[in-house]
C-alpha cells in the first residue's frame, strides 16, 4: 500500500536533479575559491568533490577561520 508512495517520492527526488553530494560540492568548492565557474564545475562531478577536497583539505580548512568566527551562533 505505501510503496507507490515511496516511489513517487523517490522519483520526485530524482526528478529534482539537485542531490546532496551536489549542494556539498557546490558549498565547499565556493568556499576553497570563491568562484562560480568551479562551483557549477565540482556541482556537476558531485561525490567526486567531495572526496577530492577531503582529501586535499589544509588544515585551515578543516575549522572556522578564526577564533572569533561566530556564524552559527
Amino acid at each position: 500500500m505505501l510503496l507507490p508512495l515511496a516511489e513517487i517520492t523517490v522519483q520526485r527526488v530524482a526528478d529534482s536533479g539537485l542531490g546532496l553530494g551536489s549542494i556539498i560540492a557546490v558549498v565547499s568548492s565556493w568556499e576553497r575559491n570563491r568562484s562560480v565557474l568551479f562551483a557549477i564545475i565540482a556541482g556537476l562531478l558531485n561525490w567526486i568533490y567531495v572526496i577530492y577536497f577531503l582529501i586535499t583539505r589544509s588544515p585551515s580548512e578543516s575549522g572556522p577561520r578564526n577564533k572569533g568566527d561566530r556564524r552559527l551562533g
